[in-house]
C-alpha cells in the first residue's frame, strides 16, 4: 500500500456560486485543484459526488442547514455535474453518493461496477490520501474522517477546500486535529 491517490470532493455545481447550494469559493476551488491536479504527480485521482435519487428529509422546503438542505446535486440535472473549472480528463474514477439519503462521505458512495471507494484504494495499493474540495466543514471533514478510520494515511489541502462558515469549518478542522488527519493550508471560508 505505497500508492498515494487524490481524493476530489463534490466540486459540483451546486454547491459552487450560482448553484443551488453555494459555497462562496467553490469555483474558485475548483481552478486550484485542476491546477494541483496538473503540477502534481499522484498516483491515481478520484473523485466524490452529491447524486441524489429521493433522499427523503435530506431534502426540506424549510432546511435547517444541519440534517436537511435544500434540493440540491439531483441526478442528471446540470447541478450534479463537476464544475466547468474542474477538469476533470485526470479523474479515474467516480463514487457517487447519497442516492437514497443523506450521504456526506466520499467512502458512502459507490463507482465503477459498485465498489465502495475504500475498496477501490485498496485495490489500487493506495495506502495514503489528500483530501480536497467542498465543503470543509460537510462533506470533505467526513470524507477524510472516514479515510482514517478505513486506515489511510490522510491529510486534507485545506488550501484547496472551500467552507461554508467560519464557526462549523473550524469546529471541524478540530475534529480532524483529534482523529489525526494531517491539515497542510488555510482553508476558503465564505
Amino acid at each position: 500500500m505505497d500508492r498515494t491517490a487524490l481524493i476530489v470532493v463534490d466540486v459540483q455545481n451546486d454547491f459552487c456560486e450560482g448553484g443551488s447550494l453555494p459555497v462562496a469559493g467553490g469555483a474558485a476551488v475548483a481552478r486550484a485543484i485542476s491546477a494541483h491536479i496538473a503540477d502534481s504527480s499522484y498516483d491515481h485521482v478520484v473523485a466524490t459526488r452529491d447524486y441524489h435519487l429521493d433522499p427523503g428529509a435530506h431534502f426540506s422546503a424549510e432546511p435547517d442547514f444541519v440534517n436537511s438542505w435544500p434540493v440540491h446535486c439531483v441526478a442528471g440535472t446540470p447541478g450534479a455535474s463537476f464544475h466547468p473549472e474542474l477538469d476533470v480528463s485526470g479523474i479515474e474514477a467516480v463514487f457517487s453518493k447519497g442516492a437514497h439519503a443523506a450521504a456526506y462521505s466520499g467512502f458512502e458512495g459507490v463507482g465503477p461496477g459498485g465498489v465502495a471507494l475504500a475498496d477501490w484504494l485498496r485495490a489500487h495499493s493506495v495506502g495514503k490520501v489528500d483530501v480536497v474540495g467542498i465543503a470543509t466543514d460537510h462533506c470533505v471533514r467526513a470524507t477524510a474522517m472516514d479515510a482514517a478510520r478505513d486506515g489511510f494515511s490522510t491529510t486534507v489541502l485545506l488550501d484547496l477546500t472551500a467552507g461554508v462558515a467560519a464557526a462549523t469549518t473550524e469546529s471541524a478542522l478540530t475534529t480532524l486535529r483529534e482523529a489525526q488527519v494531517g491539515l497542510v493550508g488555510e482553508p476558503k471560508v465564505g
